[in-house]
């Protein structure tokens, strides 16, 4: 490691040294409290999505049904547009504070966009301040995962030996998977054991109020664990320091993560509503899907991270994850459309997704270890950001329009694969590095 950092007394300390004390915490501990907050986005955005239609109805009334559920899917949006803000004030915050405050920062943050979500009064009950709740719980949320994937990520990797990375920070995608999972189960317990009334009244209320439950314990975890970094004293802005002489590596970067965002925004979650609408299968087949999708991003995730620790390179596991992708996607859609059936759709989709899922770890892994440590919460949480809500918010927007405009069901195989090849390019020009 070429960086240092101040110790107590003043003197200069490697950051290796900082995060001294990491190792010896507990490793349940350190990946409940880094992969909380991103499970707790995932598990939101997943309930929220199968409460769309009765949250466009509660909240945003209109002339036609379509009209409510565009408004409350527009309004889920809206949180990506924060994204950005929150990489660059909260990534530059926890490398120049430290990742343990910046933690505690967004999942304070996270509680009160959840809270507005839970409490939110309806239209009917309040004129637009109930919607308006919504709207500011969704723009907080967005703020502060848009901080948060750098900061935890960065602390998962920097709390522990070089080898031990992959398997930490698999646990931050794997942890997507279970919040995938239980929002999916969650749901369909709710719609299943709830007449139409009561889950229109209060029922949909209840998955953000466990959300709530939850969280305080990842606050209680996050505040009680040891600092990973401990930043330069006078030090220059991290987020002016990482576009002055990173600048070309979060272009990179942002170009990197194209492939496998689309990806997961596509296959993950636009997926079932393909099935239902393009290939006419049932309805019941979103909840299925979503179940599916929880469990095979969970072990994919593991499964990439013991192969990141283990393998003398990563990168080249993410070129053939990638690839695999790439070659596989026309035959999954031209068989899907071809032969619709549950079994085969999910089987494929799980395929899909598995794929995405072994590159991503060892991809964050290339991209945290290119980035030195004073600005390696700022890079990631920049990257992140920008990546996801330019290119996974309009996800299912460009891919409804091709489907519209085209008229071919195979559009959305086209889009990803175009959007594949850019990421492959990108990965192939970044260096790889395995120190720091």
């Amino acid at each position: 490691m070429n960086d240092a950092t101040l110790g107590a007394a003043g003197t200069a300390v490697p950051h290796a040294a900082a995060g001294a004390a990491a190792p010896r915490q507990s490793q349940f501990r350190l990946i409940a409290a880094c992969s909380i907050g991103n499970a707790l986005e995932m598990y939101d955005f997943t309930v929220y999505s199968f409460f769309a239609i009765l949250i466009g109805k509660l909240f945003f009334p209109s002339d036609s049904a379509y009209g409510s559920l565009l408004l409350a899917v527009a309004t889920f949006g809206i949180g990506f547009v924060m994204r950005p803000l929150g990489g660059f004030v909260i990534g530059n915050y926890a490398d120049r504070h430290g990742r343990k405050a910046a933690m505690t920062l967004t999942i304070g943050l996270m509680v009160a966009g959840t809270l507005c979500l839970a409490l939110a009064p309806t239209y009917a009950a309040a004129g637009l301040f109930g919607p308006l709740m919504i709207v500011a719980g969704r723009l907080l949320q967005g703020f502060s995962l848009g901080g948060e994937i750098g900061a935890s990520t960065a602390m998962l990797m920097e709390a522990g030996g070089v080898q031990g990375r992959g398997f930490r920070i698999s646990w931050q995608l794997g942890s997507q998977g279970i919040a995938a999972l239980l929002g999916a189960l969650t749901a369909a317990i709710l719609y299943g054991a709830l007449p139409p009334d009561a889950l229109e009244s209060w029922g949909w209320r209840l998955p953000f109020f466990l959300g709530l439950a939850i969280a305080p314990v990842g606050l209680y975890i996050r505040r009680h664990l040891d600092e990973t970094h401990v930043p330069e004293a006078r030090a220059a802005s991290p987020l002016g320091t990482l576009f002055r002489e990173h600048g070309g590596l979060v272009v990179k970067g942002i170009l990197t993560i194209i492939g496998g965002t689309v990806g997961t925004y596509l296959v993950v979650y636009f997926m079932p509503t393909y099935m239902i609408r393009e290939l006419h299968l049932p309805a019941s087949l979103s909840l299925l899907a979503g179940c599916v999708t929880g469990v095979v991003c969970l072990a994919a995730s593991l499964l990439s991270g013991w192969l990141a620790d283990r393998l003398p390179r990563r990168k080249p596991l993410v070129v053939c994850a990638m690839l695999f992708t790439l070659v596989a996607l026309y035959p999954s859609f031209w068989l899907m459309t071809r032969y619709p059936s549950v079994p085969l759709a999910l089987g494929l989709s799980a395929m899909l997704a598995a794929s995405l899922y072994i590159g991503a770890t060892p991809m964050l892994l290339v991209l945290m270890e290119a980035l030195p440590a004073k600005v390696r919460a700022s890079g990631l949480s920049v990257i992140y950001a920008i990546g996801v809500t330019v290119f996974g918010g309009s996800c299912q927007f460009v891919v409804t329009w091709l489907l519209a405009r085209t008229h071919n069901p195979l559009a959305p195989a086209f889009y990803m694969m175009a959007c594949g090849l850019i990421t492959l390019l990108a990965i192939l020009s970044i260096r790889e590095r395995r120190t720091d």
